[in-house]
């Protein structure tokens, strides 16, 4: 058994057979956001609290443990032990706005803030399908999500920034905000559900449920009339990366079967300037989409190992790979093996990098983020943090509940962050700060947020090769030919 102090020498000289040197790097060079389906801590992560991957002795309100809990409550307030399910499990509880209000349960006249006594209406679940967590003895195929928290960074307190599902999720996290515009973001008017089009392409008369401080918690309906009504126009990370000449891409799921939308997925779709849509508002035809919107999420894998990887990168998997809750095993299990050969392909991976003179290899100028898009309707004990009182701002759909976050690099050791709030703007103003552009310039969720991940990792330490333990390979992705599904159904 290798010493620290001998793995440390070891370390080192390899370090100096590359021609290397502590803090070498300025900055990242990569980073990669892969985003996961619809979980919260408390849902996806007891197993860091029980056999055989983790200990109740790990998890707690203490500094450095994980805050998960194992019970929610009733409208009484009698604790409801979670119940525990395979991944794979079928029941989807709602996850709209509307169910954000309920599962919040806020005070019924002031609608602020959430209450204790957290649950949510099962209608279209078994009792209490909201109080499941994934059982790690039934799904020993999430090891790879386990061994990432507790060997690398995991944030105690990370929460969405939207009070609702995917559609205004992904729109965040691309841009920090699912308002059309920035004038419609200033006065908090946002895009709160998934919507029946399709972004810039959606067809006439799509129906749009927006909440703003005059409606809310209610909302009202923005129609697609005359066409490109809901195409935004407004600016996003990548506009900031380009002008900086930094490139950026996108994966997302392509063609799915016939009937079925992808697009609420695929957030550049929705920025005109990206989209281009053509007369008919049909079809993207903008450069930048044609040059940075990739639709075979698994080409990831192929331009990590082919030298190709872009500066700023986000990875929307298919449903196959996604943890949305489906009731297909063959299926849904992929999520943490995808998510595990996608950061293996980086630490793998023979590319270089020139850093001052140096070839300095990916997995030692790659950041890697791995975040779940929404809560999916499942419990969680940690109430989220409103940013203004009802009918006063943009509390009025910002923060929603918690979601699971971890960040992975070759300077980030065990790291457990429970002092520092975080929401996906904290996501953009690490990117900012990465390459060079002032914190909060796109004005939206990277502006209101106040945190930009730096606690995640020191690039003085000596960075150490990583390499995550799953059973399925790089392969089975790259040559999966079954037909696509999109990340969720809802």
């Amino acid at each position: 058994m290798k010493t620290p102090v001998r793995t440390a020498m070891l370390l080192l000289i390899v370090l100096a057979g590359c021609g290397l040197a502590l803090g070498q790097i300025p900055n990242f060079r990569h980073i990669v956001v892969m985003v996961q389906e619809n979980r919260t801590p408390d849902n996806l992560f007891q197993g860091l609290c029980l056999p055989p991957y983790g200990t109740p002795s790990a998890c707690g309100t203490g500094a450095n443990q994980f805050d998960i809990q194992s019970y929610g409550f009733d409208l009484a307030g009698t604790p409801i032990p979670l119940s525990p399910v395979p991944l794979d499990n079928p029941h989807d509880p709602g996850h709209t706005h509307a169910s954000f209000e309920a599962m919040c349960n806020p005070n019924k006249t002031t609608h602020y803030p959430c209450s204790q006594n957290t649950r949510l209406s099962t209608t279209g679940c078994p009792t209490a399908c909201s109080f499941q967590y994934v059982d790690p003895n039934s799904t020993p195929t999430i090891h790879p999500y386990l061994y990432l928290a507790q060997h690398f960074g995991w944030a105690n307190r990370m929460f969405q920034t939207n009070q609702g599902p995917s559609t205004p999720a992904h729109q965040f996290l691309f841009s920090g905000t699912s308002a059309p515009t920035a004038a419609d973001d200033a006065a908090a008017r946002f895009i709160s559900e998934n919507p029946s089009g399709l972004g810039c392409l959606a067809p006439l008369n799509s129906v749009y449920m927006v909440i703003d401080p005059a409606h809310a918690p209610g909302e009202y309906d923005l129609i697609n009339n005359p066409l490109g009504t809901v195409c935004f126009s407004h600016d996003t990370l990548p506009t900031l990366l380009e002008s900086g000449k930094h490139t950026w891409r996108y994966y997302t799921v392509g063609a799915v079967k016939p009937g079925v939308s992808n697009n609420i997925w695929t957030a550049p779709n929705w920025i005109q300037s990206i989209c281009q849509p053509n007369s008919t508002f049909t079809k993207c035809t903008g450069a930048e989409w044609i040059n940075n919107i990739d639709l075979t999420p698994a080409d990831v894998l192929t331009d990590t190992e082919n030298c190709n990887l872009k500066n700023m990168v986000w990875v929307i998997p298919k449903g196959q790979n996604s943890d949305h809750p489906s009731g297909k095993a063959a299926a849904n299990n992929g999520g943490p093996a995808w998510v595990a050969n996608v950061i293996n392909g980086v630490a793998n991976s023979t590319c270089t990098d020139t850093v001052n003179g140096v070839a300095v290899p990916y997995w030692q100028d790659t950041a890697i983020i791995v975040v779940w898009d929404d809560w999916g309707g499942f419990y969680d004990h940690v109430l989220p943090p409103f940013l203004s009182a009802p009918s006063q701002g943009q509390g009025d759909y910002q923060m929603g509940f918690r979601v699971p976050l971890m960040f992975v690099s070759a300077y980030t050791p065990p790291t457990i962050d429970s002092t520092n709030q975080y929401d996906f703007g904290s996501i953009l103003r690490f990117a900012e700060r990465n390459f060079g552009i002032k914190m909060g310039t796109l004005g939206f969720a990277d502006q209101r947020s106040t945190t930009d991940l730096r606690a995640f990792f020191n690039l003085k330490l000596v960075p150490r090769k990583f390499q995550i333990p799953t059973t399925v390979s790089a392969q089975f992705f790259l040559n999966d030919t079954r037909p696509a599904e999109p990340p969720d159904t809802d």
